[in-house]
């Protein structure tokens, strides 16, 4: 079985002896002295010249409260595309396929060395393929409900409870 890559924290608010702060250029970049939180590169302008390491900080630490408080007041909405209209299309600039909406309804298939095939608007996708799919949704969690093939349209009723105890 593959070993997943551990995935650093994200970007706290800090105080400047829990960060180095570097200069490139128009960005700075913010590293954690703790390891474990993922660095930053906060892109600022031509004045980041002249800013001190505080008020590189606290212009950080400002954005990371913004993000929280948008955070706080976001309410999702996830759109499915109606049938019969594309719910992938070929993105050039990256090479790879992606979603239009939120919800992707697929049929599960194999191929001859019993590998999964994922089918999408009538295209299949190896496992690979769909793996990069997925990840234009990177950072972002998802729940899977299998259904059977004929009522990909309609929405399950879901019962939670533990189903090996029945």
């Amino acid at each position: 079985m593959a070993r997943l890559n551990k995935r650093l924290k994200k970007p706290v608010t800090a105080r400047l002896d829990e960060v180095t702060i570097t200069k490139d250029g128009e960005t700075a970049i913010i590293d954690y002295i703790d390891t474990t939180i993922g660095g930053v590169n906060l892109k600022i302008g031509p004045q980041l010249q002249h800013m001190t390491d505080r008020e590189i900080l606290d212009c950080h630490n400002e954005v990371l409260r913004a993000q929280q408080i948008s955070a706080e007041s976001y309410m999702h909405v996830a759109v499915e595309i109606p049938e019969g209209l594309p719910q992938v299309r070929y993105f050039t600039e990256g090479d790879q396929w992606v979603p239009r909406g939120d919800v992707l309804r697929c049929l599960i298939h194999d191929d001859k060395n019993r590998q999964p095939v994922i089918e999408i608007d009538g295209r299949e996708f190896t496992l690979e393929e769909f793996g990069s799919i997925l990840v234009t949704y990177a950072g972002w969690g998802m729940r899977v409900t299998f259904v059977p093939s004929d009522a990909l349209g309609k929405k399950p009723d879901i019962s939670v409870r533990d189903a090996d105890t029945e």
